[in-house]
């Protein structure tokens, strides 16, 4: 199994999902069941979609395509700060 797209949200893991899945890819998201676990707070890092190994080349091509952009791997960065602000 091979990890191709971190998604930020359900909808775009869905979504990738699907696109994978409608070019006749098997296509798992993994993480779901762990979003109702924090309540309303946000979790980050936890969407991933995964393709069985022989599928990662057409895959990660796929969602390259779909042009979602990257999910970054720290989603609050310093330069989120507010100037003068302790983090």
């Amino acid at each position: 199994m091979h990890i191709v797209y971190k998604a930020d949200n359900l909808f775009d893991a869905h979504l990738v999902k699907h696109a994978l899945e409608d070019a006749g890819i098997p296509a798992f998201v993994f993480g779901e069941s762990l979003l109702g676990g924090m309540g309303e707070l946000p979790l980050f890092g936890v969407l991933r979609v995964g393709v069985p190994d022989a599928a990662r080349p057409q895959a990660e091509d796929i969602v390259a395509a779909l042009d979602l952009g990257h999910a970054t791997d720290a989603p609050i960065s310093d330069a989120d700060d507010i100037a003068g602000l302790p983090a």
